[in-house]
């Protein structure tokens, strides 16, 4: 195809973010196809392509919700197309084609800069070395993951525990949450292991580091592991990693203490000693945050405890990840702001430092995008699908906003509308409130010279 034709010209002039949206749907729709195909399917039978697309959008999105068990609905073929989906949709369809045409050393175009841009929200990073240190970190950090796995896979299940290990491994990093371990009797999600600490703290570490972000990642190798190995002076992180990591400590460690606390005598938590119970707390608070991986029956949950997690859920991970929600940074800076006014300051101040007028504002937007949506699905849920609760409902969406996929068990029975609504809001979650509508409205910048008045306005 001609750079001068007009589909050649349209591809030139596209919006970056709108190919990163395009690219996803069009991810989502091709596993759909595949997944509605009888070969994927452990009794040979045709999956509805609703269901198809609503697990293809899961597994893309890395969220977790699911209509059938994994294991028990899809044989080896099409577990083998989720754990694809998982792995583009955690690094980004944008991620891994940039990134191995940088490995395999050749030049990007300016668009393939920009676009690797948005995908990584690295606007003023190394491009090129953040998208090779994506690649290599995380395949090696899935590969570390699967051989520990395989400590207690492998003995339980022979050989078969290597494909468990890989399998769990990439969708913990992906901060998916799909599991296939549906074959225990009894067990749901990781009920089997909510007492064995080599299972739960590394899956726990992997869904952690997965959801730090890749730019996060980068300047801790950078500026700590780097210098540490070339015996050379360490340097300060920056102001971005410093307030992922306050905020992912913060939230692990408050999670933990208030799961903990509430469930201590429910019998979610039933049967176990202290030590397992406070890991079990771990792993659901890490869980929470965008997995999607369940130790407990969550529908056994107190009210508070719900509660607890939906606001986990909620904020999410952080930015260039592969979590969705709201994000750490989004809330850290709506909580500076409304400090920085309660103290009768002009500008967010956020650990002696000023954040810009921007940043704020988009904050806002996806604080209030993020409401609408979750408050709109929940809304479709209560009144298509019959019997289920409003907190349910509530949990329900969030999970699918923030791309988490815990439940309390109704995704099953979700009507078809729900499903729809579920569908989209997994969608928007992980792609971004903001980049979709920008991908829809974004047009040629007109610089314009008009001055518009002042609007006075009376707030609060």
């Amino acid at each position: 195809m001609s750079a001068d034709s007009p589909f050649g010209k349209w591809m030139k002039n596209i919006p970056p973010v709108r190919v990163i949206t395009i690219s996803f749907v069009l991810v989502i729709l091709a596993g759909a196809v595949l997944l509605a195909l009888p070969f994927t399917t452990r009794s040979g039978e045709s999956t509805p392509f609703l269901d198809a697309l609503f697990t293809s959008t899961s597994a893309t999105c890395v969220t977790g919700l699911i209509v059938f068990d994994t294991w028990t609905h899809w044989n080896v073929a099409g577990q083998i197309v989720i754990l694809l989906l998982i792995q583009i949709g955690g690094l980004g369809l944008m991620t891994i084609t940039t990134g191995f045409t940088l490995l395999l050393r050749r030049k990007l175009a300016l668009k393939d800069l920009v676009m690797a841009r948005e995908t990584t929200n690295g606007s003023n990073l190394n491009v090129a070395h953040l998208l090779r240190m994506v690649l290599i970190f995380t395949f090696a950090t899935e590969l570390l993951g699967a051989a520990v796995l395989m400590i207690r896979f492998i003995p339980d299940f022979g050989a078969y525990g290597i494909w468990l290990s890989v399998f769990h491994s990439i969708a913990a990093f992906c901060n998916a949450g799909f599991d296939i371990l549906g074959f225990i009797p009894g067990n749901s999600s990781m009920n089997a292991y909510v007492g064995d600490p080599l299972v739960c703290v590394t899956l726990a570490l992997l869904i952690t580091v997965g959801g730090l972000g890749f730019i996060v990642i980068s300047d801790i190798y950078l500026k700590k592991m780097h210098p540490l190995i070339q015996r050379r002076h360490r340097e300060h992180l920056n102001f971005h990693s410093l307030i992922v990591l306050i905020s992912t400590v913060g939230i692990l460690l408050l999670g933990t203490g208030l799961i903990l606390g509430f469930e201590y005598h429910n019998t979610t938590l039933e049967g176990l000693n202290f030590f397992e119970k406070l890991n079990a707390a771990f792993f659901q608070t890490a869980s929470s945050r965008t997995a999607g991986f369940a130790s407990i029956n969550l529908g056994l949950e107190t009210t508070v405890t719900k509660l607890i997690t939906i606001l986990i859920m909620f904020v999410g991970a952080s930015p260039a990840s592969t979590g969705g929600g709201a994000k750490t940074t989004t809330v850290m800076v709506l909580l500076a702001t409304v400090f920085s006014v309660l103290r009768g300051r002009e500008d967010t101040t956020l650990l002696r430092r000023r954040i810009d007028q921007a940043t704020v504002y988009r904050s806002i937007a996806i604080f209030f995008c993020a409401v609408a949506m979750i408050l709109i699905t929940s809304t479709v849920i209560l009144s298509t699908t019959p019997g289920v609760g409003a907190l349910d409902a509530l949990f329900e969406a969030t999970s699918a906003f923030s791309t988490t996929g815990v439940t309390t068990g109704i995704t099953p029975s979700l009507s078809v509308p729900s499903k729809i609504a579920v569908i989209i809001t997994m969608f928007i979650g992980r792609v971004g409130p903001v980049s979709i509508a920008l991908s829809m409205v974004i047009r040629k910048i007109r610089h314009s010279t008009a001055i518009l008045p002042e609007g006075k306005i009376i707030v609060g």
